[in-house]
């Protein structure tokens, strides 16, 4: 396989990933978590890294999108042991959502606050994963596909 064709496969990798994600939130109703969130910033960074390294080529851009992919990896799987109980997720994450409101917001009943999105509960899986845990294993395979790139 050329570079380019690498390039492509691992770019529209994330693409799809992306998209998935947003399907599942907008058009499934399950909203991402503070992790959920934070797995798909390296997607779009591998994304743009892409589009980069489709324009001006070279071996850098690719170990660029590498790194973007395994950091999305790291993420999704430090996420999995959090939904699996092996220690202990972010502060952030099981914050409920009324950081921000004054007290009179606080005791005004016409106030709705939505529930908090918890990292630690799985909203989804197959074949006994979580969409975290596809995510890990599938940017883990972006990743290879990046770093095959820049080896051509």
């Amino acid at each position: 396989m050329t570079r380019r064709l690498l390039v492509l496969l691992a770019a529209g990798g994330s693409a799809a990933l992306l998209a998935g994600a947003f399907a599942f939130q907008y058009l499934g109703d399950l909203y991402p978590c503070t992790l959920c969130l934070w797995q798909r910033w390296p997607h779009a960074a591998a994304v743009l890294i892409g589009a980069l390294a489709l324009a001006f080529g070279g071996r850098v851009l690719p170990v660029l999108g590498g790194l973007a992919a395994a950091t999305s990896a790291g993420i999704a799987l430090f996420h999995t042991g959090v939904e699996r109980a092996w220690w202990e997720g972010l502060a952030s994450c099981n914050a409920g959502s009324i950081a921000g409101l004054t007290m009179d917001e606080l005791l005004n009943p016409n106030v709705t606050v939505a529930a908090p999105i918890r990292c630690d509960a799985v909203a989804w899986e197959m074949l006994g994963l979580s969409m975290a845990s596809w995510n890990g294993l599938a940017s883990i395979a972006l990743a290879a596909l990046w770093l095959l790139a820049a080896r051509r």
